[in-house]
């Protein structure tokens, strides 16, 4: 093979572009990588002091999320503005049944955290500005074909246009761009006929770092602790789904208006909601690629599986990802072959299509079962609930889904990996 002006080129450098980056200058430094990015990459966007907005957008970081940032020496900075989930309460409107997990019964100091994406996003960079990461930003990857180095990637910035020759190229630009398709990968989608209003807000009542999954006849809704890493606030993060219908009339209203309708359907646990924030958007579509690698090419991230929010499962799962497909990259290059190697992707796949199957099952049979609302169904719901409550089995699983816990964890060989885990790092053992 002839020699290629990359080893990786990743396109796409947000959460997990960046996370992919990051973890192969660490796991696998010999290779090289490529990170191109829409967005321009500039000094002047990484503050010393990060400042939160009311209206940041964030994510909910599983358990088992924090450990791989650990292995990545990354937590301890993201920690810094990371609100615990020491709590979560399920629950369903108007019925009895309601179940909760806790994190002192696993001994663990939280159950998952609630993290800012700008936040992540500038940790993330901050560290990769430290390794020999190069970055081609802006720029977008717009075409792929095979070459003798393994693969010629078309990169288009502003009105110009250029080729990078490289061995593998990985996509991680999410499933709007359109080069997953452009590419020839054929998506799977499920459409949920809702949309997800996404928005922060305040309540009377302080969360007490508590997480609600709230279902009710209308769709489920989720409400995330915000704010303060070891101060319970008054600020939490609001996943509503609501119809088109729906939508359209609660955008329309005044905030105040907005609160009282939230107040409707979420009920009285937080007291009441005394403030909105900016509201986003965006139709809610369960998408997933049956076979998201192929000699020289692979999909992660949204991109190759889009989940429903609520449940919080779609960057966990992908992280997950990330970390199998680096454990490959790094056996791959142990062994002197190219990380496009087909069966180094597909052996990538491979293990981790369980965790991908068991993880969009589980967000997904939520959604449908509590999406249902005739009588019957939802008396067996509810005793289901309260079943999780009285069966130590079933809600431990639960709990191993939601922790991000119950996937196989990749072998990276980064410093701490694989160590036993501490009183604080405890996972959750299948037969305890």
């Amino acid at each position: 093979m002839k020699h290629s002006d990359t080893d990786v080129i990743i396109a796409g450098g947000g959460l997990a572009g960046a996370t992919l980056a990051l973890a192969l200058a660490k796991v696998a430094p010999a290779l090289r990588v490529t990170v191109a990015e829409v967005f321009p990459l500039s000094a002047d966007a990484l503050p010393n002091a990060y400042q939160p907005s009311y209206d940041a957008r964030s994510t909910a970081l599983a358990w088992g999320s924090r450990l791989i940032f650990e292995e990545l020496g990354l937590w301890q900075r993201i920690s810094e503005h990371a609100t615990p989930i020491q709590q979560i309460h399920v629950s369903d409107r108007g019925r009895f049944g309601a179940t909760r997990l806790n994190a002192k019964e696993y001994e663990q100091q939280a159950l998952g955290y609630v993290v800012d994406n700008r936040w992540m996003g500038l940790c993330l960079v901050r560290e990769l500005l430290e390794t020999n990461v190069q970055w081609q930003a802006p720029a977008e990857v717009t075409d792929m074909t095979p070459s003798e180095q393994g693969v010629s990637v078309t990169l288009k910035a502003g009105d110009a246009t250029s080729t990078l020759t490289a061995q593998c190229l990985i996509v991680a630009d999410g499933g709007r761009s359109g080069l997953r398709e452009k590419l020839g990968f054929q998506p799977s989608h499920r459409n949920y006929d809702q949309n997800a209003l996404i928005a922060n807000v305040s309540t009377s009542d302080s969360h007490q770092f508590t997480a609600f999954e709230r279902f009710t006849d209308t769709g489920p809704m989720a409400m995330l602790p915000h704010g303060s890493p070891s101060r319970a606030g008054h600020q939490s993060a609001l996943v509503w789904t609501l119809s088109d219908q729906e939508l359209e009339a609660v955008l329309a209203l005044p905030d105040s208006d907005k609160c009282q309708r939230l107040q409707e359907r979420f009920g009285w646990r937080l007291g009441r909601f005394t403030r909105i924030g900016e509201c986003n958007h965006y139709p809610l579509t369960l998408t997933t690629v049956d076979e998201p690698v192929r000699p020289g090419v692979g999909l992660v991230g949204n991109a190759a599986h889009a989940l429903h929010p609520v449940a919080g499962q779609g960057f966990n799962l992908a992280l997950r990802g990330l970390m199998t497909l680096v454990e490959q990259f790094r056996l791959a290059a142990e062994q002197g072959r190219p990380p496009g190697d087909f069966q180094i992707l597909r052996r990538y796949h491979q293990l981790h299509r369980p965790d991908r199957q068991q993880t969009v099952q589980f967000s997904d049979s939520l959604i449908r079962i509590f999406g249902q609302s005739p009588a019957p169904v939802a008396a067996a719901r509810d005793a289901g609930l309260v079943g999780l409550d009285l069966l130590p089995g079933a809600k431990r699983l639960f709990a191993r889904n939601a922790m991000g816990t119950g996937g196989r964890r990749a072998v990276i060989n980064t410093p701490g990996l694989n160590e036993k885990p501490s009183h604080n790092q405890r996972e959750i053992p299948e037969h305890e």
